[in-house]
């Protein structure tokens, strides 16, 4: 009689070892020297005894997220390099915008079938941007679930936690009719509106992710795949320097409609002018395939609008003059706050 073990029904406990061994070594090397445990351990240990000391009142801020139905292009594209990187943005992004500086991240990756070949190039992806924001990818959790997911399917969470000083908490309660919107412009889709978007282009239009479309430099795939912009470093940069930032909204799901709103206090609304956005695009295709109005897209998609900012008009020429040594990172007025009730209005 053969023996049915966990590997026959459906869980390889040996390639969850070796998908672990294989990125071992490079998710030690985002560790900071705070960084208690090792890769294996239970839990993952912090040292605070540095924030009691460079904070009068440290906070912690935490955020989750996920890359959501983008990892089903990664699939079909067969290319995972790149997918760790949003999901280091996803959750990063959501944590600068109350001011917050990323220490750590845990991650969650779970699946039908393990393949460690896959998860390194994910782990990969997450390493790179972790070291370039000097986050520490401190632990995480590789879930094998037969019967749960489809053939090749993955999701992917992250555990983001940041600290900022109580006192300078960027909570959008000084935002106030004549304050300037600016944005950061998006690379594309980010981890947002993939759902729409594959029903778009793969099943309305019948592209495919190696199809060309005359308006973009890359393939459909590629464009889809374009890495969500990480923005801790200008607007640490800024922060650093005492320039005082009254809110920020990371426009992701809910695009600009739904996402602004959230960090505005009573009796104030904003007004955008779309045409100050730049344009991508992927949008225009989007837009034309489904036939969607300017309400349906802004409520969905980030429009080309990554992260928004809202400052006191003074303030502008200091921003620009840090960003001086970030020119990857331009910086567009959009819009502005006007007396009315937490809604934006489209211009």
């Amino acid at each position: 009689m053969s023996i049915i073990d966990y590997k026959a029904a459906g869980v390889d406990i040996e390639a969850g070892n070796e998908a672990v061994r294989s990125i071992k070594q490079a998710v030690e090397s985002t560790f900071s020297p705070q960084v208690l445990t090792g890769i294996g351990s239970f839990g993952a240990m912090y040292d605070l005894k540095s924030l009691i000391h460079h904070y009068e009142h440290p906070v912690l801020v935490q955020s989750i997220d996920g890359v959501g139905t983008k990892m089903m292009v990664a699939k079909m594209m067969q290319k995972f390099d790149t997918i760790g990187i949003d999901l280091v943005s996803a959750t990063t992004n959501d944590i600068i915008v109350l001011g917050a500086k990323p220490l750590t991240l845990l991650d969650y990756i779970a699946n039908d079938k393990l393949k460690p070949e896959i998860i390194e190039q994910i782990i990969r992806g997450m390493v790179k941007a972790c070291q370039e924001n000097q986050i520490s990818l401190v632990g995480g959790e590789t879930a094998e679930m037969p019967g749960t997911y489809l053939p090749g399917e993955h999701d992917l969470v992250g555990v983001i936690t940041g600290v900022v000083e109580k006192s300078k908490a960027i909570e959008g309660k000084e935002i106030s009719a004549g304050d300037v919107v600016v944005a950061f412009p998006s690379s594309g889709l980010h981890t947002n509106g993939y759902s729409l978007a594959r029903k778009l282009l793969f099943d309305v239009a019948g592209y495919k992710v190696e199809s060309q479309f005359q308006d973009f430099t890359h393939t459909i795939g590629e464009e889809l795949l374009a890495p969500h912009i990480n923005y801790t470093r200008p607007i640490l940069s800024i922060l650093e320097k005492n320039i005082p930032i009254k809110g920020m909204a990371h426009i992701t799901g809910g695009g600009l409609l739904e996402n602004i709103p959230r960090i505005l206090p009573k009796n104030c609304a904003v007004e955008i002018h779309k045409k100050l956005i730049p344009e991508l695009p992927i949008f225009n295709l989007l837009r034309k395939l489904g036939h969607l109005d300017d309400e349906q897209m802004y409520r969905t998609f980030n429009m080309g609008a990554g992260l928004v900012l809202f400052i006191a008009p003074e303030t502008l020429s200091a921003i620009r003059e840090v960003l001086r040594d970030f020119p990857s990172y331009p910086l567009y007025e959009i819009g502005h706050v006007i007396r009315g009730e937490q809604k934006v209005t489209l211009l």
